[in-house]
């Protein structure tokens, strides 16, 4: 699929498209700006047995991923489906053969999961977002490491490691999804893999990332403090993850998964708070809003991702990823090729891999509110409702009631 069809089915609907705007030229701005304002660019280089290969020995994913890995194939796919109609019987002959058909059940049955009745991603969806970050992460090319191996969950991470706190439900939803089906020969890494693509996509305005299947499972605990932590300064971020093959640009991506977030540790005193002003949907309110010394008060920062943004070698990607219908085309390309890149650390089979995209649930371009009033009246004061965080992290309408509740 060509790069500007990708961007386009971006665009396609977005809210803030406005009638008469040149969404050719807008196009045409994001993908040339994304390479230009500053962090160093997209992230090029390239990982696993990738490394060694002659590109006359890979196989046709092996290909595309390389594609994806270098910028020259976009890692967003909006027009690649299951055939619903064709789909076999989930422990039929015909669904064995295929090696994405139970995935396609899989798929559903996380999607289900992950959106609440004001339409927006849940707790369910952001916690297999960051999951999937977490087993990712692991690894570094100084130190190895496991990577997305699913060992965070295979080796009890979830409950050991304080960095994973948090992550103690959506370990548990994924462990139960493993007991399901691992009777089908999947592995805990691409259940978590794929649990976070389906997590983003399910989210409005979050982009479909294409999703590989075949990586091998290990019990290995992960090497300690390969994680970032939400009071680093610049410098230590821009160190960490260039250890894992990411430029700044393509870590300023990567944070904005903070859009859909509700922190609850950084800050007890203010747990469930948002990180930007619009939780549960996939925009660019995060980039937005980080930048604004007044934005709304019920928006908790991480000093982290302040860093990030003033940082002279990323503040101008952070302004445009800010930009209005432009921005979110930009991320939105960017956030998806640098998150195949993510979800295949410390993977040594990357040729081996098979591409299952088809399986994931439809992008949604575009999105309003259903309780918009409500949620720009909750989002001007510090979150101390119970009833208002309850329906955020459920993806739920905010009641009318929550407006004097406290």
């Amino acid at each position: 699929m060509k790069t500007a069809c990708v961007i386009a089915a971006l665009v396609a609907g977005v809210a803030f498209a406005r009638p008469g705007m040149d969404i050719k030229k807008l196009i045409a701005d994001a993908e040339l700006q994304v390479r230009q304002f500053g962090g160093g660019g997209p992230s090029t280089e390239l990982i696993g047995d990738l490394v060694e290969l002659r590109e006359r020995d890979l196989s046709q994913t092996g290909s595309a991923i390389r594609d994806i890995l270098i910028a020259e194939a976009p890692g967003f796919d909006a027009e690649t489906f299951f055939d619903e109609s064709e789909l076999a019987p989930r422990d039929s002959e015909e669904c064995a053969s295929d090696e994405c058909c139970i995935w396609k059940y899989i798929a559903d049955d996380m999607a289900r999961q992950m959106v609440g009745n004001a339409g927006r991603c849940n707790s369910v969806a952001r916690g297999a977002v960051r999951l999937g970050f977490h087993d990712a992460a692991s690894w570094s090319k100084s130190t190895g490491g496991t990577g997305a191996d699913g060992s965070i969950i295979l080796a009890n991470e979830c409950k050991t490691r304080s960095d994973n706190r948090g992550l103690e439900e959506i370990c548990d939803i994924m462990s139960g999804w493993y007991a399901k089906y691992k009777k089908y020969g999947i592995s805990m890494a691409d259940l978590i893999q794929t649990a976070a693509n389906v997590g983003t996509v399910s989210c409005p305005l979050g982009p479909r990332v294409r999703t590989f299947i075949g990586r091998q499972d290990s019990t290995t605990p992960a090497v300690r403090d390969l994680l970032p932590e939400p009071s680093d300064s610049s410098a230590k971020l821009f160190k960490l993850f260039a250890d894992k093959s990411f430029t700044p640009a393509g870590l300023v991506a990567l944070v904005g998964a903070h859009s859909t977030s509700q922190q609850r540790f950084v800050d007890p005193a203010r747990a469930e708070s948002p990180q930007d002003s619009t939780p549960g949907t996939w925009d660019i309110a995060f980039y937005q809003q980080t930048l604004n010394p007044n934005a709304p008060p019920a928006v908790f920062k991480f000093q982290s991702d302040i860093n990030l943004s003033l940082d002279p070698q990323t503040n101008d990607l952070w302004r445009l990823f800010s930009a209005g219908p432009r921005g979110q085309i930009a991320w939105g390309k960017a956030y998806a090729a640098e998150y195949v890149r993510m979800s295949l650390l410390g993977v040594n089979n990357i040729n081996d891999l098979t591409e299952c995209t088809k399986v994931l649930p439809p992008f949604r371009p575009d999105f309003a509110q259903p309780d918009q009033d409500i949620l720009d009246k909750v989002m001007g004061s510090v979150l101390n409702s119970d009833l208002v965080k309850q329906a955020l992290e459920k993806g739920d309408k905010i009641p009318a009631a929550a407006l004097s509740t406290p």
